[in-house]
């Protein structure tokens, strides 16, 4: 685990959380005991779909630095999952790993997995999700994959007709999915004779633990390059928080609670003009976790973009950065048909409007906090149910002006 140096100021109080490997104490008590982080399979599961999550999303941020990213990975975990129980042995072991189940040792996956989305998927958490393998009207398909996977997942994969129903059906089965919240999911058919194709859409508009009594105010973000947008942002003072400075990452991060055990960090560069590839280079759900235990409560005077806003990717070109370069070429979905059949498209869209809506903020007689935290330059941001440490949302907010739904 990445070792953390947190240091939290307050005027005039002072408060440092160093690790023991950098203070030296190990060298007096000997080596350190090795706290285990996730316990039951739900949380050890957890920490696989994030990390896969984590991978995909460096994978896809590294293509644009310029550009706002946003990924539901549970939603593509998911999918892929349905696909590997059409795969061989071999093919299965490949997306296994890919999908960081490969230490788990779970009999019981697809249950753990099935409970994972159920418990993510209550109504107070904010998200909803959509996941379904869809197969080539060409293809011989066998009918006991159809039906493994409707009993594990509740969706069966569906053949495609062709033209412009499957274009329909598939934006209507998407829009009823997230509530009617994820439209237009795809704008033109699967490409002609791509024997497999993926859909994978979410939804999330979680509500604040602690309300913001103003919003929508326009304020000033800062650009990269020097220049600056004027973007709605949410305000309230003496906002309860847990935050801490990383020195080795050159930022602070903060952890803000939202309703029904669900909470949002975000990582703010100290300079506007940061490299983030370090700090998402970072990302795992081993240091996440030890984040959520590490940050320290404070009030600040806490200044947040209203995020609100949608992104459309497609995902099969990375999974060669994720190591399935082979398996692309040869993917021995031999348990789907016996006719030769590869993998034509991954698509992901994902909704997230993150409005100042939540509980009302009471009221302090208090003065305003002296201590600030304005996130008005590009930052990383993470949603995170805090009950099984899945990874809802990653993204990153390069420039959050002209969002849109």
């Amino acid at each position: 685990m990445k070792s953390l140096t947190f240091l939290l100021v307050f005027v005039p109080l002072l408060s440092v959380c160093r690790s023991q490997s950098e203070t030296g104490v190990d060298e007096e008590l000997g080596d350190e005991e090795h706290v285990e982080l996730f316990t039951t399979a739900t949380t050890k599961l957890a920490a696989a779909t994030s990390d896969f999550g984590y991978n995909l999303y460096r994978a896809l941020a590294s293509q644009d630095a310029s550009s706002n990213v946003l990924l539901a990975p549970l939603s593509v975990s998911t999918v892929l999952t349905q696909l590997s129980m059409g795969a061989s042995e071999t093919a299965e072991r490949q997306l296994y790993r890919a999908l960081r189940y490969h230490t788990l040792q779970d009999p019981q996956l697809h249950n753990t997995l099935r409970d994972l989305l159920t418990s993510t998927g209550t109504t107070g958490k904010g998200l909803s999700t959509a996941a379904r393998v869809y197969l080539s009207r060409r293809l011989r398909v066998k009918p006991e994959f159809l039906r493994l996977v409707e009993q594990q997942f509740g969706t069966a994969p569906k053949q495609l007709m062709g033209g412009a129903k499957d274009l329909k059906d598939i934006n209507d089965w998407v829009s009823q999915g997230t509530g009617g919240k994820v439209q237009r999911f795809l704008t033109k058919p699967f490409p002609r004779n791509t024997g497999v194709n993926t859909v994978s859409a979410a939804h999330f508009k979680g509500k604040w633990e602690n309300g913001f009594s103003q919003s929508n105010s326009l304020e000033s973000f800062q650009i990269d390059g020097g220049t600056t947008v004027r973007v709605p942002m949410m305000h309230q003072d003496n906002y309860p928080v847990k935050m801490g400075v990383d020195s080795d990452l050159s930022c602070t991060i903060a952890q803000i609670q939202m309703q029904d055990s669900v909470s949002i960090f975000v990582f703010l560069p100290n300079d506007v003009s940061a490299n983030l590839t370090t700090l998402e280079e970072s990302l795992t759900a081993e240091f996440v976790q030890d984040l959520s235990m590490t940050l320290l409560p404070a009030e600040v005077s806490l200044m947040l973009p209203v995020l609100s806003f949608s992104s459309t990717n497609e995902l099969q070109p990375l999974l060669a950065d994720l190591g399935l370069s082979d398996w692309l070429t040869s993917p021995g979905l031999e348990k789907i048909t016996a006719q030769p059949v590869k993998l034509g498209t991954v698509n992901h869209k994902v909704v997230m409007e993150m409005v100042a809506e939540g509980n009302r903020y009471a009221s302090s007689t208090s003065p305003p906090s002296h201590l600030a935290l304005r996130v008005d330059k590009p930052f990383l941001f993470l949603v995170r149910d805090e009950s099984s440490g899945a990874l809802l949302l990653v993204g990153r907010m390069v420039n959050p002006k002209n969002l849109r739904i």
